[in-house]
């Protein structure tokens, strides 16, 4: 390591060589570039260095890497000796400029605009040279750079743009030079000239004042309203708002003295001069144009919101009641609707001083007539604004509540279309809890009564559908804990009136009550109180209901047996799971202490009917045993949805219980349900050796169901979910539990679900092991199991006989279709021959699999799938003809990505596709059609110019 001494002498020694020949200045800017690095640079040489660059070297006369060194060196300088540099003032600005001056190179360039920011950020003095600065950088504006084909250095014209935006709206000392440059850009026919002015002028709004934009306001403000009326570009409409609303805001921050000039108040003034009338223009032309000005500039502080809005509301009320058409009505409803959420940003600030207070009767009344009127269109729009204000503080009289209420409920229960009844729902859920009182008094207790009224008169479709209204209408209004304890009662009560045949006994209508009771779990999953109260309250009652059910002695008559029904008992999995996720350690110990006990000792005393006709003794023989079996699937929705820390009580017992039910009930479902809560709490379950003597256990239970016998079906479930519950922990046993599956592909009985069942293990499963339950889920499992798998299916599918291999294939696929896009692009050249064999296979299944991970590889990977753009070609087009539906669809979809590969690969087909598509547009089913019509679109287009 070099010593100070030492460091200096080379230095003097570097200095005195820049006045050599010019052949040796590459040689000695490097030495110097390592010099700047070194730690033990004496003081004072650091600014003898630049000197000698500044005086010495020029610097755009040298090739591009030395060029760059330069960059390098001041760089290093100005991170290391900052004090130092400063010392120079004005001299370092100026010498930077000379050394920058005429750059070109890109690479070179994002250096020296990093350097003209830290000269600004960091206070570096730049004396009477700010408009030569400003004038070095301000020449690039606004960069076209297009980066040369399979550039090694990969910069981006974008990378440009925003080190130059950096620059230019560093310091409000550019102000005077930059924004009447950013006017002549905006004025320009360039669209990208205009983009990038307009988001460079809003990058300056943000630090500068009213003084640097006093002089340049007029000018401005015309340029962005010409923008806003004019464009034909969405983008350019979209950033020159976005300035408007940066200079609004830019105003908003400037604090006024007495003998100031209030420019927000005077440019607010400019903009409502010139829009405001367009706002009563008969034709309507410039209207929105106009209101989205008007928003953009109100959007951007609270004295903004207040100066239009107050003048901008009454107008659009006057113009609502003026106009008699829906279509006009929904307009000006629109446009009121922006400037309420404007109010909604700014409604915080100052209840009393709120813009709309002087409108309110006027406007409810306006919103009122909107939700009768016959528009459905006009209806929705009314919803949303009425949602709007019923957010904002002090704008609705507890009468007015009322009648929003009141309204809701009306289009809840009677509106004939069904967008305004789920979006009556929606606002409804959003206002309960803002006004609890209102919606739990009236709309609850008036959904209940119509669930509680039998209507002779009405046909029983109408009673179904309206049944269904409110129940999806409870639960969306169950948004605060007051009204959950309104509704979980009623939706309670309408499953118990089930089995006591009070309605129809249909599966559906115990199904709907379940959806909804979902809906409010994960709506009470966001307050511990709610989320306990639900638990304790909807739980219980599920299970003595069912429990009631498996016991009866009429268990084996339709009504009897209606709520263990497999629907049924799905339904109400995500319903226990939701309630059960998000309770606090303490009280899910609490409630696993009562429900597990129930399931492995029959204790029943903690439901709330605990009179039974017979012991409850799921995992015993006796009476009605096989219908209390079937509340496996509940015991699996609880259990597995608790938090990993929660201890489950006599767990070793229960794991037992559930490994011999899964193994030996000949019901498919009650078996996959033990088997599904075997695999939940296996892939919970802390490693060790109880970990390891329970798997060895259940390989030989299930080795042994797997080799003979009726019950192989349930030993391959069982095997599935635990080989997944293991899967996803990254468990050792999980590799040889694979083999075993990769074996039983060649089974001429097990095969085909075998190979189902790997897109089981890949997929994400909706009730146990995935992230919500709190299961233990890796990161990668999926890009592990591919790593495992894969190349084991390929040799198993090379070497299988011909019975079987469809099996191999269908594996492969479902492996495939799970696995990350990355990922499997990267393998793809090593297993596309494979996927365009699956192709030709005769499962429908196999087929419409391979062709979903196909699709998206055309788009991801055009150039390895073009390698094979003949096999493509004839087989997607083979498959426009499959008797299934969903295989011509997907064809159709790959046909229409196969546009996606180079043209000149492509191009030569062209006729042949557009040929064969002819067929399917006259398929029978209107989505092939469709396709169809899209695919053969693009293909006509392919090779036309611009394209």
């Amino acid at each position: 390591m070099l010593q100070e001494e030492e460091v200096t002498h080379l230095v003097l020694f570097y200095e005195n060589r820049l006045k050599d020949h010019h052949l040796v200045i590459p040689a000695v800017l490097q030495g110097l570039h390592a010099l700047s690095l070194c730690e033990v640079l004496a003081p004072g040489l650091a600014v003898s260095v630049l000197k000698a660059i500044f005086q010495e070297v020029h610097v755009q006369s040298l090739p591009q890497l030395d060029r760059h060194t330069v960059y390098s060196i001041i760089t290093n300088f100005m991170h290391t000796r900052e004090e130092e540099l400063k010392g120079l003032g004005a001299d370092f600005t100026f010498g930077f400029i000379q050394v920058m001056d005429g750059e070109k190179d890109p690479r070179n360039l994002l250096v020296a605009f990093q350097i003209v920011c830290d000269l600004i950020l960091k206070d570096y003095v730049l004396g009477p040279f700010v408009e030569e600065l400003f004038e070095v950088t301000s020449c690039y504006f606004p960069i076209d750079f297009t980066p040369p084909p399979n550039d090694p250095h990969c910069i981006q014209r974008e990378d440009l743009i925003v080190s130059l935006r950096a620059v230019l709206a560093s310091t409000p000392q550019f102000a005077e030079f930059l924004l009447p440059l950013l006017i002549e850009k905006m004025d320009s026919e360039m669209q990208s000239a205009k983009l990038d002015s307009l988001q460079t002028l809003g990058a300056c709004c943000t630090i500068y004042g009213q003084k640097e934009l006093q002089e340049f306001l007029p000018s401005l403000w015309s340029s962005l309203r010409r923008e806003v009326f004019q464009t034909a570009s969405e983008k350019v409409e979209a950033e020159a708002l976005a300035a408007l609303h940066g200079l609004s805001a830019c105003l908003s921050r400037s604090v006024l003295s007495s003998d100031t000039e209030d420019l927000l108040d005077s440019f607010l003034s400019s903009i409502l001069q010139d829009c405001r009338h367009h706002l009563c223009e008969p034709d309507m032309k410039l209207v929105w144009p106009s209101a989205k000005l008007l928003q953009a500039a109100a959007g951007a502080s609270f004295r903004a919101g207040h100066r239009i809005t107050s003048s901008i509301v009454p107008l659009l009320l006057e113009q609502y009641n003026q106009h008699p058409q829906s279509s006009q009505r929904r307009t000006i409803l629109e446009m009121l609707l922006g400037f309420l959420e404007v109010q909604q940003k700014w409604g915080h600030e100052d209840e009393e001083e709120s813009a709309l207070l002087c409108s309110r009767a006027p406007l409810c009344s306006v919103l009122f007539s909107a939700l009768t009127d016959p528009s459905v269109q006009l209806q929705l729009v009314g919803i949303r604004a009425l949602t709007v204000l019923g957010t904002l503080p002090g704008l609705l009289a507890p009468p007015d509540v009322q009648l929003v209420v009141d309204h809701l409920t009306r289009l809840v229960l009677h509106a004939d279309d069904s967008q305004s009844c789920v979006a009556a729902m929606e606002a409804a859920g959003s206002l309960a809890p803002i006004y609890p009182g209102a919606f739990s008094g009236r709309m609850v207790q008036r959904l209940a009564e119509e669930l509680q009224s039998e209507r002779e008169e009405e046909g029983r479709r109408s009673m179904q559908s309206l049944r269904a209204r409110c129940l999806q209408a409870l639960a969306a209004v169950s948004t605060h804990p007051g009204i959950v304890h309104e509704t979980i009662p009623v939706l309670l009560q309408c499953l118990r009136q089930v089995p006591k045949g009070n309605v129809p006994a249909r599966a559906c209508d115990v199904v709907a009550v379940c959806q909804s009771l979902q809906q409010v779990a994960v709506q009470c999953q966001r307050d511990t109180e709610s989320c306990w109260y639900y638990h304790q309250t909807v739980v219980p009652c599920l299970l003595a209901v069912t429990v009631q059910a498996a016991m009866q002695e009429n268990a084996h008559s339709p009504l009897g047996k209606l709520l263990l029904e497999e629907e049924v008992l799905s339904a109400m999995v995500p319903v226990v799971s939701a309630a059960s996720a998000h309770l606090c350690p303490e009280l899910a110990a609490q409630s696993v202490s009562q429900l597990v006990p129930l399931f492995l000792d029959g204790e029943v005393s903690f439901l709330p009917q605990d009179s039974f006709p017979c012991p409850f003794q799921p995992f015993q023989g006796g009476q009605h045993v096989a219908a209390q079996r079937r509340l496996v699937a509940l015991l699996m929705a609880f259990v597995c949805s608790l938090p990993r820390n929660v201890l489950i009580p006599q767990q070793d017992r229960l794991l037992q219980e559930l490994l011999a039910l899964s193994c030996s009930c000949d019901c498919p479902f009650t078996a996959t349900a033990a088997a599904k809560c075997f695999a939940g709490l296996v892939n919970k379950y802390p490693a060790g050796q109880q970990l390891d003597q329970l798997l060895e256990t259940a390989v030989s239970r299930m080795e042994a169901g797997l080799a003979e016998g009726p019950l192989r079906s349930q030993a391959l479930a069982l095997l599935l979910w635990v080989t997944k519950g293991l899967v996803l922990r990254y468990h050792p046993l999980s590799s040889r539990l694979t083999d075993k599956l990769l074996g039983l592909l060649g089974d001429a009985e097990l095969g085909p679900a075998v190979a189902d069942g790997f897109s089981l293990l890949m997929a994400d499963s909706p009730d146990v092991l995935h992230k919500g339950c709190h299961a233990d889920v890796r990161i990668m499992f999926r890009q592990r199991f591919f790593t495992d798998s894969v190349p084991k299916l390929v040799q198993g599918f090379h070497t299988a006989g011909p019975g079987v291999k469809a099996n191999y294939l269908k594996g492969l696929s479902h492996v495939l279709n799970h696995l990350p896009r990355p990922v499997l692009v990267t393998e793809l050249p090593t297993l596309l021959s494979l996927l365009l064999e699956a192709l030709s296979c005769p499962d429908h299944v196999v087929q419409l699999s391979t062709l979903s991970c196909l699709q998206p590889l055309l788009l991801e990977a055009p150039h390895v799938m073009s390698l094979h753009v003949d096999t493509l070609v004839t087989k997607f087009l083979g498959l426009t003809s499959s008797p299934a539906m969903a295989i011509r669809i997907a064809a159709l979809q790959c046909v229409h990505a196969l546009t996606s590969l180079p043209v000149p690969v492509v191009l030569p087909y062209k006729p042949r596709v557009i040929r064969a598509l002819a067929k399917p547009l006259d398929d029978m089913k209107r989505l092939v059609r469709k396709e169809a019509v899209v695919a053969r679109g693009e293909w006509f287009l392919l090779g036309s110019p611009g394209r």
